[in-house]
């Protein structure tokens, strides 16, 4: 049944918490979907969602929550691989406001932090004390503290700092009944703060007569593996310095709130290298790594050969990967040392090729020295678990069993006796993860959407739990119970065990209040209720606008999202702008793709695609296509934004301001004729308050001033496609987008001048003529036949839903310029969004062999004259520019498509240039998207982030190089300064005979 739309006001609880705190409640039908489900198999609408302000916020909505008789979920980024952050509950989102740095001691190596600050955003302010808190996951970049802390995390480098639980000092918890404790190592100075009398001391000494009473089945029965996480950690308890924050590690959320964490932090190695030895076969590699681990390694991690197939089609993962892979291994070993002394470190390396060699695979070794390399490396081991998601269609890598551990001595044959099993089950297992622990993560393809396959999830678990008994190892090595593995801890630890773990739940949450259903009393894994494909799970009819046939339709396409949070990342790339400012899930990419998926699946109110709240979720996408290369997986959320305002406009229509702008390619022509009038009509004070009441378009800005001195094409004239096709047949061939051998000599080159350039910018098409011209080549810039406006690559009516529209103005680019296509003549294009139009969009719009033809031809001006430098064809006579330093941004599409390093190296042909990137994410104009109103304030602030403040630092001998349209109109609003296009720089520095 779709879900009962809900406001803030509809139920009695949500009334009195949006009364009584002062952070966001959200029970509308939207926010709770976005809500039910993490990264695992399950889906589970909450009760509501409290995202607190302050601490005090926390403690009224748990105090609320008990009138009620409502249970409560603490949440963090909400990247569970097994279920823990879901539930029918009210989800209490400590990630956006609760995420402060509260005491810092650097002499003692300690911090207190509230559990919604991120992983990485703590090493970011710690670095410049030279310290790092160790437990490095994978999903660094969003993973919150208290999540880590309550899933009790381990990273990649465990075999050196531990768990979780071994780095954390002390917890203030607040229990169901508003009781707030300071859990710390007896002995040590402590304090309890609290509504009743001795609980922290009932609670110790309850906590260690269970210790004493269970003393031997506890040794007797907890695993003797590197890596353990299951069930409590009542393994703890009988520590002479008892410390029951040691307890509430791991309790995933079933015990108390955490209020604020005291964490013990570690030196920054000063020296760190790599050795990735490459194998011929897993068995090979399983077997290396008994012998790998007596060299000391402080990480062992494997990366199995359908990782790095599925990296290779993944345009974030691709070009790195062939810096470090070296033919086509079956799996990979990453192996570091670190410490102080380099030379030590490199001597490891040599012990490793060493110890390679005798194991009889001599070479196979590649040594990662550089940081950048390393980082490299590391950043595709981080994303595996995404990686391996990205496979199109309904079988999935499921986790499930992922985490068992078994004694390293156990390894191989643990791993061939699975993969034994995967066989009989008629699949195959891909693995990746933490070789140096015996804890692999291992997840077979199943299709939860099927019966067949549902039965043989259940069977295979029960085997691999077999196997883990056997070699006396774990179920549970790293990601903790929740759904999918609490029900095995009973058969693997035993009823004694288990009766343990619910004296502490009563004992913590008498009431059974916090986080129902994990570690104790937890229904069956395989509750097909509880799924996210259940039966309520029902693709609707939907008439699709783009071509969405790669995916097998758009909803399986929205499926690629693993909610494993990727896009919350707050630094690094561009993904996603929204995000960065807002905080909110609403507006990140798993937040939208899940929305859609919802829709399309039947699981919202009726008219869901087409409603005002599915508009408010995509509104902020800012189309920066940062999800389509950053994503892991490929969630590519600007071309379902096309998809939904397609729908939507056809039920809703089009407002006044959209058409303006989405029809400004058609009318440019009169409007620039008429110029003075145009801009008179739009440039004053008056008028542009009137504007923004009438139409929306904002009044701070200033609209682009509407010229008379249009570009008119090379030459002054645009050449016609049917002068084109009389062209000699013979002209160079063109290999990759360049003619052949030698120089350029006469060869010809199309220049594909955008709307924009052409009526506002005319002097960037211009120089761009001119450097082409000067460089040898014969610039075309074919209209089409009969004459009339200029090629439209059809991106303002894209951006307005109007498909058919922007389908219209695709198919007279792709007739216009189909005799150079067909002659090889490369199709240079000046404005990102425009150009890579051509290599993405046409595809999804006008699927076929001219699209594909096209774009193969299709280049942005500075990956053509960086493509004809490489070739050893360019011949651009240059000089030295007076303004030396450059200071770059990039476009986001650039970044999207990699052409970023094409404008560096571009630049740096000009002799003595000296260019720095900036490392920037969406600059926020995105269009017409920081002219509308209502977006002024979220632009600005994208433009904030990074942009706005470098250009600020930079002095007025330094060029800002900006080759998107929006981002100079951005960077001259945001600091005064005139950004240029590439092709512009590029003129000034033409040496002139």
């Amino acid at each position: 049944m779709p879900l009962k739309s809900a406001k803030a006001d509809d139920t009695p609880l949500a009334a009195q918490l949006s009364r009584e705190i002062e952070g966001e409640v959200l029970f509308d039908a939207f926010s709770r979907g976005r809500y039910s489900t993490d990264a695992s198999v399950y889906q589970i609408q909450p009760i509501g969602v409290v995202v607190p302000r302050t601490r005090q916020d926390v403690l009224a909505t748990i105090q609320i929550a008990a009138e009620h008789g409502v249970p409560l979920l603490p949440r963090g980024a909400g990247t569970s691989q097994c279920g823990q952050t879901v539930g029918e509950a009210l989800v209490v989102d400590a990630s956006k406001f609760l995420r402060k740095v509260r005491t810092f001691r650097p002499s003692e190596r300690t911090v207190s932090v509230d559990p919604g600050i991120v992983l990485d955003e703590l090493n970011r302010f710690l670095k410049p004390h030279g310290l790092f808190f160790p437990i490095d996951v994978s999903t660094s970049s969003r993973a919150t503290i208290g999540g880590m802390a309550g899933n009790n995390s381990v990273g990649a480098r465990s075999l050196h700092y531990g768990h979780m639980v071994d780095n954390v000092i002390g917890i203030q918890a607040v229990l169901a009944d508003g009781t707030l404790l300071d859990c710390r190592p007896q002995g040590a100075p402590q304090t309890e703060r609290r509504t009743g009398t001795g609980r922290l001391g009932s609670l110790t000494e309850r906590m260690r007569t269970l210790y004493e009473l269970n003393a031997e089945e506890i040794d007797r029965r907890f695993p003797k593996v590197a890596r353990n996480v299951a069930g409590y950690n009542i393994d703890r308890l009988g520590r002479e310095d008892l410390n029951l924050a040691e307890l509430l590690v791991g309790s995933e959320g079933t015990l108390a709130w955490f209020q604020e964490l005291e964490l013990a932090l570690q030196p920054i190695p000063e020296r760190k290298v790599l050795g990735i030895c490459h194998f011929p076969t897993f068995h090979a590699a399983m077997e290396s790594v008994k012998h790998i681990i007596r060299l000391d390694p402080a990480a062992t991690e494997l990366i199995d050969r359908t990782v790095l197939e599925l990296a290779a089609e993944i345009p974030a993962f691709s070009a790195s990967l062939r810096t470090f892979i070296r033919g086509s291994p079956v799996a990979v070993l990453l192996v570091e040392f670190a410490g102080d002394d380099l030379d030590e470190q490199l001597r490891n390396l040599d012990r490793l090729e060493e110890l390679m060699g005798d194991l009889g695979l001599p070479g196979s070794v590649l040594r990662a020295e550089s940081a950048a390399l390393q980082a490299r490396v590391w950043s595709l081991r981080k994303a595996a678990l995404n990686i391996v998601m990205s496979m199109k269609g309904d079988g999935k890598p499921i986790s499930f069993v992922e985490d068992c551990a078994v004694p390293l001595e156990n390894l191989a044959d643990y791993t061939q006796r699975l993969t034994d099993v995967f066989s009989r089950h008629g699949t195959t297992g891909t693995w990746y993860a933490h070789a140096g622990a015996g804890c692999l993560h291992v997840r077979p393809i199943l299709n939860l959407k099927a019966d067949g396959d549902v039965a043989n999830w259940r069977s295979i678990a029960s085997a691999a739990h077999e196997l883990v008994r056997e070699y006396k190892g774990t179920h549970s090595g790293e990601h903790g119970d929740g759904l999918v593995r609490s029900e095995f801890l009973e058969p693997i630890l035993g009823t004694q065990i288990v009766s343990a773990f619910r004296e502490v739940k009563d004992s913590f949450d008498p009431d059974g209040r916090f986080n129902p259903g994990k570690i104790i009393d937890p229904p069956l894994m395989d509750d097909r209720s509880l799924l996210r494909f259940s039966d309520r799970y029902q693709p609707l009819k939907h008439k699709e606008a783009l071509d969405w046939s790669a995916w097998g339709g758009l909803y399986r396409a929205t499926e690629m999202c693993n909610n494993n949070g990727a896009c919350r990342k707050a630094r690094g790339g561009v993904m996603c702008p929204s995000f960065r400012v807002t905080q909110n899930e609403k507006h990140v990419t798993r937040g939208r793709a899940n929305s859609l998926r919802l829709a399309l699946t039947g699981q919202l109110p009726a008219d869901a695609l087409t409603s005002r709240e599915l508009y408010e979720t995509m509104d902020l996408c800012v189309g920066c296509k940062a999800c389509k290369r950053e994503c892991p997986t490929g969630v590519d959320v600007y071309r379902m934004k096309i998809e939904f305002l397609s729908a939507y406009r056809e039920r809703r229509g089009l407002g006044l301001r959209d058409r303006i702008i989405a029809f400004l390619p058609r009318y440019a022509p009169w409007a620039a004729r008429f110029a003075p009038l145009a801009n008179a009509a739009t440039g004053s004070r008056l008028l542009s308050g009137l504007r923004e009441s009438l139409v929306g378009i904002t009044a701070r800005r200033t609209l682009p001033a509407w010229r008379r001195d249009t570009f008119r094409g090379a030459g002054g004239n645009s050449t016609r496609d049917d002068a084109a096709a009389e062209r000699s047949s013979a002209a160079a061939t063109t290999v990759n987008g360049a003619t052949g051998d030698g120089a350029a000599g006469d060869a010809e080159v199309v220049l594909l001048a955008d709307t924009f350039t052409t009526y506002f910018e005319c002097e960037t098409a211009t120089a761009a003529v001119n450097v082409l011209t000067a460089a040898g080549y014969r610039v075309a810039t074919p209209l089409p036949a009969g004459g009339g406006r200029p090629l439209c690559c059809g991106r303002t009516f894209l951006n307005a839903g109007l498909v058919e529209e922007a389908r219209a103005e695709a198919r007279r680019v792709i007739e216009t310029l189909r005799p150079y296509v067909e002659r090889g003549v490369p199709i240079v294009g000046l404005e990102p969004s425009c150009l890579l139009t051509l290599r993405d969009e046409f595809a999804a719009m006008l699927p076929g062999e001219e699209t594909a033809q096209l774009a193969e031809r299709a280049m942005l001006f500075e990956e053509f004259l960086a493509a004809e430098n490489d070739a050893g064809r360019l011949n651009l006579p240059l000089k030295a520019l007076a303004q030396k330093r450059m200071l770059l941004h990039g476009h986001c599409h650039q970044k999207a498509f990699d052409q970023v390093s094409n404008v560096e190296s571009v630049l740096r042909l000009i002799p003595g240039a000296e260019v720095e990137l900036i490392e920037s994410g969406c600059c926020g104009m995105a269009g017409s998207f920081g002219y509308e109103a209502e977006h002024y304030e979220t632009s600005m602030k994208m433009a904030e982030l990074d942009l706005l403040p470098r250009v600020r630092k930079a002095d007025g001998d330094t060029l800002i190089v900006a080759d998107g349209t929006s981002c100079r109109t951005q960077i001259n609003h945001g600091t005064g300064r005139d950004a240029m296009h590439v092709a512009r720089v590029m003129e000034l520095a033409l040496e002139v005979s």
